[in-house]
């Protein structure tokens, strides 16, 4: 496979301070082009739910460089689940220990991607989102939140769900939760589709077929269309009040040509 990525973040209309951090990395392996995404979405007093994103970000920069490119290194699906589970953990247990040294609680989303040969890994906490687009818009990863978990058990309806006040209710956070519990998912690439990592400030304000719509593999032959297209999407999501920060990190993927 081969990869063309994007990514925008933005700190909205309302916060002074932009909480989300992102990273996306392309790297060119004895396996063939490798793409991974990171999106984090931070909370907290003052400035430190940027601290918490922004580490995590680092932990899997390093984990990326130092790890999984290092000379003859093999990957399986169980092994990068393991690497990335320590690293969640452990981060977890330090933004722990710096909040109550600050006398604040503080913490972050993740989600977190890994396209590696025909496989996508994906690790997950709390309500960032990653979406495959082929057809449509295709929802891979589950909020951890108290909306998400009576929607599923038919407490509320979806559309009560969209305007309920209490949306932004964490069942899992980075720094917060005591026993964390990341989901892992996986499963075959597209290699005709596009995938996007966002925080859910990027989808609170526009719907599935909007994000498809500017994001579809057809739509986006170039980078600079990516760009255009992501922006425009993060316009429109500030235009129409969204007050939150708002990131995405857009992946188009591509079969590789002899």
């Amino acid at each position: 496979m081969r990869y063309m990525a994007t990514a925008v973040t933005d700190a909205g209309i309302v916060k002074k301070i932009n909480q989300d951090s992102l990273t996306v990395k392309i790297a060119q392996t004895s396996a063939g082009q490798v793409c991974m995404a990171v999106v984090c979405d931070g909370l907290g007093g003052l400035s430190l739910g940027e601290v918490a994103s922004g580490n995590v970000i680092l932990a899997f920069d390093k984990w990326f460089k130092e790890q999984f490119m290092a000379p003859g290194a093999e990957w399986t699906g169980e092994s990068i689940r393991n690497s990335w589970e320590d690293i969640i953990y452990s981060m977890n247990q330090k933004i722990k220990e710096y909040g109550a040294s600050q006398g604040v609680e503080m913490g972050t989303t993740i989600t977190a991607v890994l396209f590696l040969k025909d496989k996508y890994y994906a690790i997950h906490v709390g309500d960032s989102r990653l979406y495959e687009l082929s057809d449509g818009c295709r929802q891979i990863t589950e909020d951890q939140t108290l909306i998400a978990r009576e929607l599923a058990q038919g407490i509320i309806t979806k559309e009560q769900a969209l305007t309920d006040s209490r949306r932004n209710v964490l069942l899992q956070c980075i720094g917060v939760t005591q026993k964390l519990l990341p989901a892992f998912y996986s499963g075959n690439i597209n290699g005709e589709a596009a995938y996007l990592v966002c925080s859910d400030g990027f989808r609170h304000v526009i719907t599935p077929d909007e994000i498809y719509q500017l994001c579809r593999p057809l739509q986006n032959l170039t980078q600079k269309v990516m760009q255009v297209n992501l922006t425009s999407l993060v316009e429109r999501v500030k235009q129409r009040g969204e007050r939150d920060n708002i990131s995405a990190v857009l992946i188009q993927v591509g079969r590789e040509t002899c």
